[in-house]
């Protein structure tokens, strides 16, 4: 089969099995790995044509102010505070648990984000209500590598450049996750026991169990906290820049679907016909 077929196929997927843009995608290069390492055959100058599957831009959800405070209010303790730096700085879940004692800086009140997803460290305004929360938990962590460290332990993963350029780094308070999960584990990586952070899907449960508690009837998840962050910003006139800037976004047109979001959102001042 050759280019003809291929772009049938292709099309095919598209057009009756109505795939995703990103399947459809998959698919392509899964065929072209098939014919350049497997049938030895270079489809490169071949100028492959097949109709493409639409993507779907989809205007993500977003909880009102209102709904983010009846939200906090019904997650206690740790997760509690996890889920108010998801809103309050518009961290990704993962960038949130990955944050280390060290990254919280409170004589400039500031958090420090760094390999995030776009791989470019950033500066966050850290929430002024969530200061003495913070301290606190940095007073738990204290304790908990205390005693991680009496029983023999006190280890927590670094990266690997880091690991040995710091090579006793490991078991500075400093160093340790902010958010440190309950138990120690085994980490294969150097075969050694140590402790990690909190797992996500406890974070993503909490959000789930206040959400039911509340009665709010959206499909929500922890970057449902990031999307709220980013359009309430927007919406008390903070310049689209400045948002990217604090999203970490590389690209502008990425932040600016939450401009669509507030236009959206203001269509909601138009009255309905019905109305009057």
């Amino acid at each position: 089969m050759g280019k003809v077929e291929i772009e049938q196929y292709l099309t095919y997927l598209a057009v009756e099995k109505k795939v995703a843009p990103s399947t459809q995608n998959q698919a392509f290069n899964a065929i072209l790995f098939l014919y350049k390492e497997i049938l030895d055959i270079d489809l490169s100058n071949e100028n492959i044509q097949a109709y493409r599957a639409k993507s779907k831009e989809r205007i993500p959800v977003v909880l009102s102010s209102d709904e983010v405070r009846q939200m906090l209010l019904n997650i206690d303790g740790v997760y509690g505070t996890v889920v108010s730096l998801l809103y309050g700085c518009g961290l990704r879940i993962k960038e949130a648990l990955r944050l280390r004692v060290k990254d919280i800086d409170f004589g400039y009140d500031n958090i420090y984000i760094y390999d995030g997803k776009s791989t470019k460290d950033r500066i966050l305004p850290l929430p002024t209500k969530l200061k003495d929360e913070l301290k606190l938990q940095i007073l738990r962590v204290q304790a908990i590598h205390k005693k991680d460290l009496t029983d023999g332990y006190g280890s927590v993963y670094m990266p690997y450049s880091l690991a040995h350029k710091y090579t006793n780094a490991h078991k500075e308070l400093k160093w340790q996750y902010l958010f440190p999960a309950l138990g120690l584990s085994h980490d294969k990586r150097e075969n050694t026991t140590r402790r990690h952070h909190i797992n996500d899907i406890n974070i993503n449960r909490a959000i789930k169990k206040s959400v039911n508690i509340c009665g709010i009837n959206k499909k929500i998840s922890a970057h449902t906290l990031r999307h709220s962050y980013a359009t309430h910003l927007l919406q008390n006139g903070t310049d689209i820049r400045n948002i990217q800037e604090l999203l970490g976004h590389k690209d502008i047109s990425t932040t600016m679907i939450y401009t669509h979001i507030v236009r959206e959102l203001n269509r909601g001042t138009i009255q309905s016909p019905l109305d009057f």
